[in-house]
């Protein structure tokens, strides 16, 4: 079982397929092994579910079932343009909409046969937030974030909450709003509450399972609760938009944990290049590979997501410079004559097979690839060292003053006073960090490799076939694009026969977001692969 968790955490998080096997095969014999009723831990032993809807009863008393069924229509799995054009026309308020979510959230997340432990913390001022935006002028265009609830991944710092990492030593880290946070809030965004996480990010515990944190307990996939996984480490937020408890969320990755639980859970998520969003107040793995980005229902609200996160920061040493998205591009947008690479070894995949047969009939090219055997060495050892000096950074500038850990060793050591309720599946990968006496020459020259290994395995077919991106699944080459700093869009492709999600992948080169969203609008608008999750409607 050990060596199976292993590899899982190779597949889910690190993204490493460097291995010779194909990685269908792999993926396939590790969902035959899992059995998700093994969980240590199901329910959080921090969160008080009375007291979390102690801010909101008054409210939802007078918010009835009745109430809820009516703005079904209104606002199940539609995009935000028609959320805004419901509002505009009377037909829907912004207080109306933080009450249906929360009513949601408390209807299906926690304690219940249905729960799905999505949603860590709420933000308590939220519907009178939600008042003062319906007494303010509406947004002129309805690719708008303003007024919409939004969740954050439980990594990234809001003012109205604790951010925890899911980790009992940040319990109470009450913080000022991270970077991405002021932009949203500038846009007119409510912050809803924030989203469970696989703890630290995943980058914490080698044997726990994908969507674990101690604070906010085991996140559970909405498509087959204890049956598949939710993937990680953004679970909650790719949880929380697949069952509707928000208009979007906000993931992070630092290698598959936006695609993976995206994939996972049958929505679209986007990793855009390092640099084009602020990490600043985002607890970190790794400053070289960590990014923000938006995780929606569907392409344009990822689009309207990315252009509301967008803002350059002097702060993050990569930070650029950006433009603003137009939307009337994507509609605007062709898949003909773009020349995709496809894996030759994914093609046993029926759903990738159709989503190629897609593409094709919308005009693209598709060019079969033979996947490359460059390794990434060193790979883990890049996190350890980048985590061992980034996290003191966090916790000295973008922490609570009062919270008593300054390092990674600091963290381990808190969890050893009552390992059994802060770290029930151990903390094997923080005393990696600790074991790891690499130097910041050992870290330079792992970055460069790296660095140089994944570019080649994408740059050599690219240039070979004049391709405009590759197609993957999932997150199976998210590694090699965290290496090479290409970004990456996962959007539904369909059900595998017993249910399960899965997504189709587009990799492009650094800085093409705004390639990487035209295709795949035009792949949505073609395929409609999404289903809500029946059980949550």
């Amino acid at each position: 079982m050990k060596n199976y968790l292993l590899i899982t955490f190779l597949l889910l998080f690190i993204g490493k397929n460097a291995f010779a096997q194909d990685e269908v095969a792999i993926k396939k014999n590790i969902d035959t092994l899992k059995d998700f009723r093994e969980f240590k831990v199901l329910d959080s032993k921090y969160i008080d579910n009375n007291a979390l809807w102690i801010p909101f009863n008054a409210d939802l008393n007078g918010f009835s079932e009745a109430t809820y069924t009516a703005l079904k229509p209104l606002v199940l799995e539609q995009n935000i343009p028609t959320l805004q054009k419901n509002i505009a026309e009377g037909k829907l308020t912004y207080e109306k909409l933080v009450l249906f979510y929360l009513y949601r959230i408390r209807k299906f997340d926690r304690e219940n046969k249905l729960s799905l432990n999505a949603v860590i913390a709420l933000n308590p001022n939220v519907v009178e937030e939600a008042r003062q935006k319906d007494k303010q002028p509406k947004p002129s265009s309805e690719f708008s974030v303003f007024g919409m609830p939004i969740l954050l991944k439980d990594n990234i710092n809001a003012a109205e909450m604790p951010t925890t990492a899911g980790a009992v030593a940040l319990k109470h880290n009450l913080t000022d709003d991270a970077f991405i946070v002021k932009q949203l809030k500038s846009k007119g965004v409510l912050i809803l509450g924030k989203a469970n996480l696989s703890e630290w990010a995943y980058f914490f515990c080698e044997d726990c399972p994908s969507g674990y944190s101690a604070i906010g307990g085991q996140t559970l996939n909405a498509y087959g609760r204890r049956i598949f996984d939710t993937g990680g480490s953004s679970s909650g937020s790719g949880v929380a938009v697949s069952a509707n408890f928000c208009a979007a969320a906000v993931g992070s990755e630092t290698s598959g944990s936006i695609l993976s639980p995206s994939s996972q859970n049958s929505i679209v998520g986007l990793k855009p290049t390092v640099g084009l969003l602020s990490r600043t107040g985002i607890i970190p793995i790794s400053s070289t590979l960590d990014t923000p980005g938006p995780m929606t229902k569907n392409v344009i609200d990822n689009a309207i997501m990315l252009d509301a996160l967008i803002g350059f920061d002097v702060e993050d040493k990569t930070s650029v410079k950006s433009e603003e998205l137009s939307y009337s591009n994507l509609d605007n947008a062709s898949l003909k004559g773009k020349r995709f690479g496809a894996f030759k070894t994914l093609m046993v995949d029926s759903l990738y097979v159709e989503a190629i047969s897609k593409l094709k009939n919308e005009g693209a090219e598709i060019i079969e690839i033979e996947q490359q055997q460059i390794d990434l060495p060193n790979f883990t050892r890049l996190l350890n060292l980048d985590m061992k000096n980034d996290l003191p950074a966090y916790l000295q500038k973008h922490s609570n003053e009062a919270i008593s850990v300054k390092s990674v060793a600091d963290v381990i050591e808190f969890n050893r006073k009552d390992s059994l309720i802060r770290a029930p599946y151990g903390q094997a990968l923080f005393q990696g960090i600790v074991a790891d006496k690499g130097n910041e020459e050992d870290l330079q020259k792992i970055k460069d490799t790296l660095n140089t290994n994944g570019k080649l395995f994408f740059e050599l077919p690219m240039k070979m076939y004049n391709l405009d991106a590759i197609l993957s699944i999932n997150n199976f080459h998210a590694g090699h694009a965290a290496v090479a700093k290409y970004p990456a869009i996962t959007v539904p492709m369909g059900y595998q026969t017993d249910g399960k999600p899965r997504g189709l992948t587009f990799i492009a080169k650094p800085f093409q977001e705004k390639l990487l969203l035209q295709w795949a609008y035009d792949y949505e608008k073609a395929s409609n692969k999404r289903i809500a999750p029946k059980n949550y409607n």
